[in-house]
């Protein structure tokens, strides 16, 4: 099955043709953190979705070059850092590192690059994109010494977002940098210095200020992929104004089309409402931790239902994410104990054709929980030879790739369990079954499982523990 991706732009399901398939790898840019603050699970989201993007793609055999923004200079970071009485710098520099801490913990690859806005080469990058866009009549300063792009001079303006600019109402200008179609106008490219900004600025050929933050994506993006790129992702809270200002402002300068394929993760919902502090479901990784869940227990949890469909995010799913990995955890173990090297066949390539359609990952799960039930039972039955246990791991092995979700470092058996699970082996040695159930039923209560195999006792966590 070819692959196939809906894309914003035309509303549409699209074959995946990219654009240069023979000269360069996939050119893909994600919208990274703006990091005023730690991000949440709801941007874990989407970053999830996009490793997941990358990921099925490498296994498709494609090359990915990705770049991730962080966004560390914008009208919330400059407020952050004024209310903490701080340089900018410091400000942002621990949220970034928890950035890095969050994404490593939840599994998430690593992009190429991670350009930050306020390096000095992509300053100079966007100032030259603002004189190009100058001279060419599609930005102008203000009387407020800010330069505006002009959105009525930009024809395909409001086609991301599938707006008519004619029927809506233009406010004129807007210098912030969050706003929604009610107050639409021409969108701020250079912010001229202003006593809240204190001394975050830049000098430019307008005086001194600082960019955008819709100019920094473009000139970033540009600056480390080229004028066109394959892939552009982000949540759908991005479409408007953010990725319709990059389009505008890209192809403004170059008049080339700037992305074939832009892909939008739909939002998070905790308990069916939006997150917020205010309501008291507003969650970060730790906050998740805190709660004695993993970080693949929590990867589950944000991987597992469609990209386009909005997830709502409970406790009782992070139940269900655990009891899942639990059945994938001893489904394993027991094919790793019938197992035997040889010849390995390659199997069913339906987990593959799943995630070709539009990355359809409730189809992929579908099908490997589908494949654990009838293996489990061939096993069962006695049914499974040794070389179609290993081509069953071969198989894991390679969807795994795009999953990771594999036990690792980051399951911890607790100190009481595992003293636990050696008395019970001594008490097997000594052949007494009734302290060796005891234990068992003890090790239980405490929320995992101990299975006894050729190679000693294997301890998972148990499908119910909290």
């Amino acid at each position: 099955m070819a692959l196939r991706f809906f894309n914003t732009y035309s509303r549409e399901i699209e074959e995946f043709e990219p654009r240069d398939p023979t000269a360069r790898p996939i050119r893909m840019y994600t919208c990274g953190p703006t990091v005023y603050s730690r991000a949440h699970i709801g941007n874990f989201r989407a970053y999830i979705f996009e490793d997941l993007l990358q990921r099925h793609l490498e296994l498709r055999g494609y090359k990915v070059h990705r770049v991730m923004n962080i966004t560390d200079v914008e009208d919330k970071t400059i407020r952050g850092a004024g209310e903490a009485g701080i340089p900018l710098q410091k400000f942002t520099e621990q949220f970034k590192e928890a950035f890095f801490e969050d994404a490593h913990t939840l599994r998430i690859k690593r992009a190429d690059d991670y350009p930050a806005a306020t390096d000095q080469r992509y300053i100079d990058r966007m100032i030259e994109m603002i004189s190009v866009l100058i001279s060419k009549g599609l930005a102008y300063q203000a009387d407020d010494k800010s330069v505006y792009f002009r959105i009525n001079k930009f024809p395909d303006y409001g086609k991301l977002a599938h707006f008519d600019l004619t029927q809506l109402q233009s406010t004129g200008r807007v210098k912030h940098d969050e706003y929604d179609k009610e107050h639409i106008g021409d969108f701020a490219l250079w912010k001229a210095s202003d006593e809240a900004d204190g001394d975050v600025k830049w000098d430019s050929p307008w005086g001194p200020g600082r960019p955008g933050w819709h100019i920094e994506c473009s000139a970033m993006s540009m600056a480390l992929l080229g004028d066109q790129i394959d892939i552009h992702c982000g949540g759908v809270d991005n479409i408007f104004p953010h990725h319709e200002a990059e389009i505008a402002q890209s192809e403004g300068v170059t008049g080339k089309k700037f992305v074939r394929y832009w892909l939008h993760c739909a939002h998070l919902l905790v308990d069916g409402q939006k997150m917020a502090k205010s309501l008291g479901n507003f969650y970060t990784v730790p906050d998740v931790l805190a709660k004695g869940y993993t970080g693949r227990e929590l990867r589950y949890a944000l991987l597992r239902v469609h990209y386009r469909v909005p997830l709502n995010f409970t406790w009782e799913g992070m139940n269900e994410a655990r009891e899942s990995l639990v059945r994938i955890d001893q489904w394993l173990a027991r094919l790793r104990e019938a197992a035997k090297p040889g010849n390995v066949q390659r199997l069913n390539t339906a987990f593959e054709d799943a995630l070709d359609d539009d990355l359809n990952i409730s189809a992929a799960l579908g099908f490997l929980f589908e494949s654990i039930r009838e293996t489990n039972r061939a096993m069962d039955q006695n049914k499974m030879d040794a070389a179609s246990a290993s081509d069953w791991l071969d198989w894991w092995k390679r969807i795994n790739t795009v999953l990771d979700l594999e036990a690792g470092a980051d399951v911890v058996i607790p100190h009481e369990v595992a003293q636990l699970a050696e008395e019970r082996e001594n008490a097997r040695r000594e052949k007494n079954w009734k302290r060796s159930d005891e234990l068992r039923d003890r090790i239980s209560a405490l929320g995992w499982e101990v299975r006894d195999t050729k190679d000693g006792p294997k301890l998972t966590r148990g499908a119910g523990s909290a």
